[in-house]
């Protein structure tokens, strides 16, 4: 047997090097590199799209692999905003205006300045083709005050503009996109021409993999790596591909934390700025009662779903949606929905439901409701197969019968964005970012809201908080906004996973303040890996 398990140790090992060295078959691939030229990241998930700014997925990690390529007028890191393409920027409080200064080094890829004129060009583009779920109607006008500054006058004062606009929008090379009529299709070479530390050099869509070049023009210094790479690799592959230094970084489930920092592998621990939820489609019968949506509520142990499903790594979901350990969380709802299957029982019964058999009937049929689940996992905590049988077995105890449906995540978030389902399991980040994030869970686009518009109070205090600069006034506002989430139930919020990072020492990874972009919780900023 130790014979055997020597062979499957090397076997593994000669497979690891493979996947890790081919990247989908590069000709410019990291054999041709020293080893300490090369980061490698991994990842469960693998394909994110096309990483242009109108193409890939409206996922985080979508993001982080346009955000290689592309820069935006401010970035952030461990402590706060710091200097992007604008060197300094000021707010003008008298004018309602931000007051950008372009950092006159800065150039794309292809050699030529990143000007005034492409900072104008991408707010007036954007006008036209929206970029994913970013908001920019505040902006009034963009001017061009001389050769290196722009003032953005918004027409309305926006609390939330430097965290979500500023810090996040990717700006176009003008002479690449003013012709694109269709971003989303536009694919060529010249749609990854970005100011950002790496071009891009190979993404295969089957393998998931990305690979990227270090920009030897980066007005920000030189990358640490020549070559950046993501390829896809599950938890198990990882873990061992960590131990044998075949790769630098990746996700791992909290019970592998204590035996990897034992083989000398640094743990990184995350804010809870990421959400499992049940996303309830309240155009539909009976969903579109308030008290049903409660009796859901009631009638699903949060806290037994974090035991039994995730070994109580988590933190129990807020009915306000926002996290425990947020600055903007509201105590005075904690107590909202503890498992009450008597509190559930009541709200069905005033709605006229009866209960003599296994299942609530009304009208003489059974009460029965279509669960829609991920097939698998995307990483360590996120609702899959085991969370969506718990709370099958918890409903059907209770007397709601659910049929499960398995299906592949970006089929299940394209159902949830077409409002083709009952119930869902989705989950999402960017709770860490500026709390305005809240306004695109409840009443966005996205297959990430609720798109639930019926409350108008609900809807005047969303509206009214973009619109405080003062953090203390805001953080009323924000309690009153989850006193109305709890009581409306437009989705719930199941828990908040505690998710690990393990790495070595070649990169400074940190979590970056509030969130990548306008709030992505991973630890792959791109200013980690330059110099």
């Amino acid at each position: 047997m130790t014979g055997n398990k020597q062979i499957l140790t090397t076997l593994l090992a000669v497979f690891l090097t493979l996947l890790v060295l081919g990247c989908g078959g590069s000709p410019a691939g990291p054999d041709s590199l020293a080893q300490d030229q090369v980061y490698t990241i991994a990842d469960a998930t693998g394909d994110y799209g096309f990483p242009s700014p109108f193409a890939h997925y409206s996922r985080g990690p979508g993001y982080i692999r346009m955000s290689m390529i592309f820069d935006t007028l401010l970035w952030k890191d461990a402590d706060g905003y710091v200097p992007a393409l604008a060197a300094k920027w000021e707010y003008l409080a008298n004018e309602n205006a931000y007051l950008f200064q372009l950092n006159n080094t800065a150039t794309w890829h292809d050699g030529k300045q990143v000007t005034v004129a492409d900072v104008l060009f991408t707010f007036d583009y954007l006008k036209k083709f929206p970029y994913q779920t970013t908001d920019i109607s505040m902006i009034n006008t963009v001017e061009a005050i001389d050769s290196s500054t722009v003032k953005i006058i918004l027409s309305r004062p926006h609390a939330p503009f430097l965290d979500q606009v500023a810090g996040t929008i990717p700006i176009l090379p003008k002479h690449i996109w003013q012709n694109i009529t269709d971003p989303a299709q536009f694919r060529q070479p010249e749609a990854l021409i970005g100011s950002g530390p790496f071009k891009l050099v190979d993404y295969n869509k089957e393998q998931g993999s990305y690979l990227y070049e270090a920009y030897e023009g980066y007005y920000q210094g030189n990358p640490k790596f020549k070559q950046l790479k993501f390829i896809k690799m599950n938890v198990e592959m990882s873990t061992a591909a960590l131990k044998q230094h075949q790769i630098d970084i990746a996700q791992i489930p909290p019970e592998l934390v204590k035996p990897l920092e034992q083989a000398g592998l640094k743990i990184l621990t995350m804010p809870h700025d990421w959400i499992a939820k049940l996303v309830i489609n309240h155009q539909k019968e009976p969903f579109n009662s308030t008290e049903f949506r409660q009796a859901l509520a009631y009638a699903i142990d949060r806290k037994a779903l974090i035991d039994t499903t995730l070994r109580g790594q988590a933190l129990p979901g807020n009915p306000g949606l926002i996290p425990p350990d947020s600055q903007w969380y509201n105590p005075a709802i904690a107590a909202a929905y503890r498992y009450s299957p008597d509190n559930a029982a009541k709200l069905l019964t005033q709605l006229g439901y009866s209960k003599t058999g296994s299942y609530w009937e009304q009208n003489g049929q059974p009460l029965e409701v279509e669960l829609l689940i991920s097939a698998s996992a995307a990483s360590p905590g996120s609702p899959g197969e085991r969370q969506g049988e718990f709370i099958k077995t918890q409903l059907e105890q209770f007397g709601i019968k659910v049929n499960l449906k398995a299906l592949e995540g970006k089929t299940l978030d394209s159902l949830i964005n077409e409002g083709k389902f009952e119930l869902a399991l989705n989950g999402h980040g960017g709770l860490g970012a500026d709390p305005d994030y809240l306004t695109n869970m409840i009443t966005g686009k996205s297959f990430n809201s609720a798109r639930y518009h019926k409350n108008d109070t609900l809807n005047t205090l969303l509206a009214r908080q973009t619109t405080l600069m003062d953090t203390s006034a805001r953080k009323q506002i924000f309690a009153e906004i989850q006193t109305a989430l709890a009581a409306d139930v437009p989705a719930l919020a199941l828990y908040y996973p505690n998710w690990y990072y393990a790495y070595n020492n070649r990169a400074n990874l940190y979590f970056t303040m509030q969130g990548i972009g306008s709030g992505v919780p991973i630890p792959l900023n791109k200013m980690s890996f330059v110099k």
